[in-house]
């Protein structure tokens, strides 16, 4: 069984991570280090990817630790540019592990298409039409994608929504398995288009899948213990260490904040998507698919609303998330991008579902870090001391320079490319 708590994670060089990964789960070492020292995938294989390549783009491949979802450990691929954004959800994970971990389910999978009819004439009349072929049309449906069906999935059903007078939609619903199904879904579409303009009466408009994927949601719920709040690095003069109620009292607040004030909502909701984006990306899914969807379904009352909430109940801090999540464990660019597949592999993961659960869970602990640092020191001391390094970087600093550099940068003042130059220069000359 996976141990995803791994005590000086961080502090390790690039090769003992790699080596304690590979330990913890029983993969091949020498595979992991040729996956990642490629950044997973070569110019000839982009260029079978996507058009006109020239190259490929690199983006750091970190891990999430302490992240249990539904009493199951996972170590947590993440890819994102941004600093302290794995370092952060690590933290919240180890705080919501505390109180049983992240409990998550699946409602149901099914991803929604759509075909558009206009210039119908009586839509009303059409819409009846439609609804009592139903059966031919689901059937159909089926009959275009064999392969779905044989796994166990297919169209389930459909609706029929008048948008005006001449202008309606069939919504139909599909179990893609454990594809994203975008392609599936587009192929039944199309399949289904002539026949249900012929009886619509109308003509026939688009045949597409929706990203509002809103019958294929994921549910997530932690209970944090309060005194796993309070700060564990210590009791300096410039952090004060607040008792875990009032912080949970300060999470709450900024929950509420964003439930009122949409311009806080979307803030909010970007923390969300900071966990749930990375884990998106490592596994070789589509993150603006999931990003439309996402902040689509926070609109859904007509009023943009956030996507997680936080309560303090008793001695405990409550969260829970709502967020539809089109994810696949087959197909896609899974087949072309072996660091997506290595993701994969690290991650444990059985199906399309249990995917969505993990990357939801570390979405809500992403939030969860934004706000407990939002309700006690502000968001920027934990962060300005990452992103310190990256300007050293920018600074050229190489090899122990880059920490001592952070290090200065870290103790105070404004961390900036002028000051890291002033500090790497000063370095120097003392050597």
């Amino acid at each position: 069984m996976v141990d995803s708590r791994i005590t000086g994670f961080y502090k390790l060089s690039i090769d003992e991570r790699r080596e304690a990964v590979a330990r913890a789960l029983g993969i091949e070492l020498g595979r992991l280090q040729r996956t990642l020292d490629s950044g997973g995938l070569t110019p000839a294989a982009a260029d079978k990817v996507v058009e006109n390549v020239l190259g490929v783009y690199a983006l750091p491949f970190g891990v999430a630790l302490n992240v249990r979802v539904n009493a199951s450990d996972r170590l947590v691929p993440m890819v994102v540019e941004e600093p302290s954004v794995i370092a952060a959800a690590s933290n919240a994970a180890r705080m919501a592990r505390a109180g049983g971990g992240f409990v998550a389910a699946v409602p149901e999978a099914l991803m929604r298409g759509q075909v558009h009819v206009y210039d119908v004439s009586d839509s009303e009349a059409a819409k009846r039409r439609l609804g009592a072929a139903a059966a031919e049309l689901l059937g159909s449906a089926s009959s275009s994608v064999p392969d779905l069906v044989a796994l166990g999935g297919g169209p389930r059903s459909l609706e029929v929504r008048v948008l005006d007078r001449a202008t309606l939609v069939v919504d139909f619903f599909v179990d893609c398995r454990d594809a994203m199904g975008a392609n599936m879904v587009n192929t039944i579409a199309e399949a289904m288009g002539p026949r249900v303009a012929e009886l619509a009466g109308g003509a026939l408009g688009l045949r597409i899948l929706s990203n509002l994927c809103d019958r294929r949601t994921v549910r997530v719920r932690a209970e944090v213990p309060e005194q796993e709040l309070l700060s564990s690095r210590g009791t300096s003069s410039d952090e004060p260490k607040a008792e875990g109620g009032r912080v949970a009292d300060g999470i709450e607040v900024a929950s509420r904040f964003a439930e009122l004030d949409p311009y806080r909502a979307t803030t909010h909701n970007k923390g969300i998507m900071n966990g749930v984006d990375a884990v998106v990306l490592a596994t070789g899914n589509d993150f603006r698919a999931v990003e439309a969807g996402a902040h689509s379904y926070a609109s859904r009352s007509g009023r943009y609303a956030p996507l997680a909430t936080w309560r303090h109940r008793g001695p405990t801090l409550v969260g829970e998330l709502e967020m539809p999540l089109a994810l696949g464990t087959v197909g896609g660019t899974l087949r072309a991008h072996p660091a997506a597949r290595l993701a994969l592999e690290l991650l444990g993961v059985t199906s399309a579902s249990e995917l969505a659960m993990v990357a939801a869970s570390v979405g809500l602990a992403s939030n969860l870090a934004a706000l407990r640092a939002l309700a006690t020191e502000g968001i920027q001391k934990g962060h300005m001391a990452l992103h310190a390094r990256s300007v050293a970087i920018t600074a050229e600093a190489e090899g122990d320079e880059v920490e001592r550099v952070a290090a200065e940068l870290a103790r105070g003042g404004p961390v900036t490319l002028e000051r890291a130059q002033a500090v790497l220069e000063g370095l120097r000359a003392r050597r």
